[in-house]
């Protein structure tokens, strides 16, 4: 019997700075196991990988310390104001990153664990929505993710716009997502939504995985 018979991958994405962190941990109080993408891209970029390799071959800049650390500040810099950069680099980096990912995924499904939530910025970037059965999106206005990014990451509003504007717009998402959770408002409505949007996938699982 295939371990992960029953099982349903759901993606969820949005744009930086919507409030995706606070919607993960909702989803995980709901009972969903949770896949995280970007602690997968810090694993497969650790010292001495065959990823960091690749990225230390193609990228002239010196994005590697003296003891053989990634410097993701440096490349941040560097990628999220130059496009081909930043498409560059996601072509070394997402082959090495769906592959840990779906091995989570058989992990997951070797526990008996059956709604898995798939928390990936780069969701649709990576090709990874191919194996998600539902997608759900975190939105918000610009201003209040410009407010958040520039506190979280203690930036400047020029780099914050610089990854804002690196993403898709809020269109693309909702065109391309089955669900959309906006975070204008308070804490307290982003979790009412959340668990109505989690109840309901709870239902499309019930009525087409069991």
């Amino acid at each position: 019997m295939n371990s992960l018979e029953g099982l349903m991958v759901v993606g969820l994405t949005g744009q930086t700075g919507a409030g995706k962190t606070t919607v993960c941990e909702f989803f995980k109080n709901k009972g969903f196991a949770v896949i995280d993408a970007d602690k997968i891209a810090r694993d497969v970029t650790a010292k001495g990988s065959p990823c960091l390799a690749e990225i230390g071959e193609c990228f002239k800049e010196k994005v590697i310390t003296d003891d053989g650390e990634y410097d993701r500040t440096k490349m941040a810099q560097i990628v999220f104001s130059d496009k081909n950069k930043l498409e560059m680099l996601n072509s070394i980096c997402y082959p090495y990153i769906t592959a840990e990912i779906l091995e989570r995924i058989r992990q997951c499904g070797d526990r008996g664990e059956r709604l898995i939530l798939l928390d990936a910025p780069t969701l649709f970037e990576s090709r990874a929505d191919d194996f998600c059965e539902l997608i759900i999106s975190v939105i918000a206005k610009e201003h209040n993710r410009l407010k958040r990014i520039m506190e979280r990451d203690n930036l400047t509003a020029e780099a914050a716009m610089n990854r804002i504007n690196s993403q898709h717009d809020e269109n693309f998402f909702k065109k391309n997502s089955d669900f959309i959770i906006k975070n204008n408002k308070s804490e307290k409505v982003l979790k009412e939504v959340t668990e109505e949007v989690a109840d309901r996938v709870k239902e499309y699982y019930q009525a087409n995985f069991s």
